[in-house]
């Protein structure tokens, strides 16, 4: 199974998936940037944000006007860690070397799958954010729409900057701004997609073909559960797990930490630990999946 996960609470997305021992398909950043030093300039979010024509600059470039948003120009680990918004030079005056800046965005923060050949776009899927504060989410939305004209956006930039790339990326934007982009996809909810998406991404990385029949999207959901910084608690038992993930209308759970390392070690959003995620196709299970996860880790400090 060379698709390469870090993360050992998704390999349950992998684990019945054929993939040849010579293809590799990447699922993190660091493995993006060592494997396709070609196309690693996409990590660089000046770079993202000057193709696009924003105002952006990095620590030596004092922005003409305040509020803008900072964050690492490179981050392949933890990408929201070390972000927010400098409301003025005062505050930009401290930004640590490395840090780039551009324009602060609003609207919607949308999260885009794209499967390219020799570089154009095959296939594209949408998940709407719900932001709560502190980098975190209430949820996100896997939608089925097509979002027309964000897909076009998007499909531009990949024809005028990706010549000859094959393979998924992952754009983040917010109000139709790409603010990150990624040589891989989303494996929060790639499950979501459906099992013959997968026989499609192997076939993506070992042929450089795209064969997937998408008109069967069904709309799904990923709901987080925080706890407050601070306590890494023993895991919920295999029975309450197994409990879950057999539920009408859950797809996946993930126990998304380390039982055995520190808080510290875990790259997580400034507001709070993730204790779990719960994907799933019907949201008002969803929501009881995490109230059952939530009283199985009572002793923790919840953010609700």
């Amino acid at each position: 199974m060379p698709i390469c996960e870090r993360d050992p609470w998704r390999y349950q997305y992998f684990e019945d998936v054929y993939c040849p021992h010579d293809v590799n398909i990447p699922t993190d950043d660091i493995d993006c940037h060592a494997w396709y030093p070609q196309f690693r300039w996409v990590y660089e979010k000046v770079k993202i944000a000057r193709s696009q024509g924003l105002p952006c600059g990095l620590t030596g470039d004092v922005p003409a006007k305040f509020p803008v948003f900072a964050k690492p120009n490179i981050n392949l680990k933890g990408m929201g860690l070390n972000s927010g918004v400098v409301r003025n030079r005062t505050e930009f005056d401290q930004l640590p070397s490395g840090h780039m800046w551009m324009s602060l965005f609003t609207g919607e923060h949308v999260s885009t799958d794209c499967a390219i050949v020799q570089g154009k776009v095959r296939w594209i899927r949408h998940a709407l954010g719900f932001p709560w504060h502190d980098g975190m989410f209430t949820h996100w939305v896997i939608e089925t729409a097509q979002r027309i004209e964000l897909s076009g956006f998007i499909t531009g930039w990949i024809q005028c900057n990706m010549a000859g790339y094959t393979g998924m990326m992952n754009f983040e934007t917010i109000g139709g701004n790409i603010i990150e982009t990624h040589l891989r996809f989303a494996d929060q909810w790639c499950d979501i997609y459906g099992r013959d998406w997968f026989d499609a991404l192997v076939k993506l990385y070992a042929k450089g073909v795209w064969q997937h029949d998408d008109k069967g999207r069904i709309e799904g959901y990923s709901i987080p559960l925080f706890a407050r910084h601070g306590h890494v608690p023993p895991y919920p038992t295999q029975e309450l797990q197994a409990k879950i993930r057999n539920m009408p209308g859950i797809s996946s759970l993930q126990i998304t930490y380390h039982e055995t390392k520190t808080d510290e070690a875990h790259p997580m959003p400034p507001g709070g630990f993730r204790l779990a995620l719960v994907n799933c196709w019907d949201y008002n299970a969803g929501l009881l999946a995490r109230e059952m996860l939530a009283k199985a880790f009572g002793g923790c400090e919840l953010r609700r």
